[in-house]
């Protein structure tokens, strides 16, 4: 018998919107090759690996090319499948426990919120090739344990950019969150990230970086509130929510295909 896997659109409300990721639940964890070789076949910016224990389950993520610390996207999607194939109770709240700690996902309506930790920036100079790469010019400069995070003066100069990913690869850092006020009243901020260093140029709808972008905006709107759209060529909205050191990300997920790893 093989190992299913499950294609899931995240922070979508329509199939091939949103971020897809991949996940796979496992009876119990393989070797660290394996996992990295499925996720690099799989090719999507997250695959999620997830294996039940005694409160929840263990969760890890894998780009194409190496193992992160966090990703939001692939945790909501690890959410939907888990509760969609009766792995989990559709009524309870999931526990993860990851590497980053305990992160937790309930359901509300229909959509998922995911409970993480804050990450905020601090301001920072940009390295050498951080600017020049991007082709911007900078209102701030800040970054935290995983990124930079970069806000420009507007949401066309956000949209309008090109990146020199050969460049921005040099920069040492997971990714590059971009950032602006939005200039769409149903949003409070737009952003966009890119990580080619980890082997995606442009994530589509990026769960983690809001954990940054969600701290940035409540301080400079004075709002605890705040909804979010990322501007990737496929587009996905975010409902973020700050209380204390913790940020909840909410929305919804589809799952668009299924399949079998045939064991090995």
């Amino acid at each position: 018998m093989g190992i299913p896997f499950y294609l899931v659109d995240a922070f979508a409300d329509r199939p091939f919107a949103g971020n897809p990721a991949v996940v796979c639940p496992l009876p119990q964890w393989r070797e660290e090759p394996w996992l990295q070789d499925v996720a690099a076949e799989m090719n999507q910016s997250e695959t999620a690996f997830v294996v039940k224990n005694p409160t929840g389950f263990d969760l890890r993520w894998f780009t194409p090319k190496v193992e992160v610390a966090l990703c939001g996207h692939a945790t909501l999607a690890s959410a939907h499948a888990l509760w969609r194939q009766g792995l989990a109770n559709p009524a309870q709240e999931i526990h993860f426990s990851t590497k980053s700690g305990i992160l937790k996902a309930v359901g509300r309506g229909d959509e998922i919120e995911l409970d993480f930790p804050l990450a905020p920036a601090q301001t920072a100079e940009p390295s050498a090739d951080l600017l020049p790469a991007l082709g911007v010019t900078a209102k701030y400069v800040g970054r935290n344990k995983f990124d930079y995070l970069v806000e420009v003066e507007s949401e066309a100069a956000l949209r309008q950019m090109s990146p020199d990913f050969t460049r921005l690869k040099n920069v040492a850092v997971r990714g590059t969150i971009v950032t602006a006020r939005s200039s769409d009243p149903r949003f409070d901020f737009v952003s966009r990230f890119f990580a080619p260093a980890v082997g995606i140029n442009e994530d589509p709808v990026t769960g983690s970086a809001h954990c940054c972008l969600g701290d940035f905006w409540h301080k400079r709107l004075g709002k605890s509130d705040l909804r979010a759209f990322q501007a990737s060529a496929r587009g996905g909205t975010i409902r973020v929510r700050v209380e204390g050191e913790r940020v909840f990300l909410g929305g919804k997920a589809i799952t668009v295909a299924a399949g079998e790893l045939r064991q090995g």
